[in-house]
């Protein structure tokens, strides 16, 4: 039978502690049948506005600062300064990564919506 994590609903192997999506310690607390179907928390981001963010302005990391990334958005735009835009293909591959859900939570940890 299948496990997903209480936290996100991502499906669980059998031998795992931590979740791989969200990061909650799946220790102590009991681990759901099925993939929750609840609300969607209204602090989620979405999921479809960070990877586009990602692959048309990735060179500014504006989607890293939507994602509460402050710092690593900084450093998107001096890296991309720097090689004068060679360096922006970084912020590409995040959103690429974002949309097939490679990445999928923002800065405080919370997972992204669809």
């Amino acid at each position: 039978m299948a496990k997903f994590c209480p936290n996100c609903g991502t499906q669980l192997d059998d031998a795992q502690t931590v979740c791989s999506s969200c990061g909650t310690s799946l220790g102590s607390q009991p681990v759901n049948p099925q993939p929750s179907s609840g609300p969607v928390n209204p602090e989620a981001k979405s999921k479809i506005v960070a990877g586009l963010l990602g692959i048309f302005f990735g060179g500014i990391g504006l989607h890293n600062f939507y994602l509460g990334n402050t710092q690593r958005g900084i450093i998107q735009i001096v890296v991309s300064f720097v090689t004068c835009g060679i360096g922006s293909i970084w912020g590409f591959i995040e959103g690429v990564l974002i949309l097939v859900g490679n990445i999928s939570t923002d800065a405080n940890g919370v997972p992204l919506k669809d």
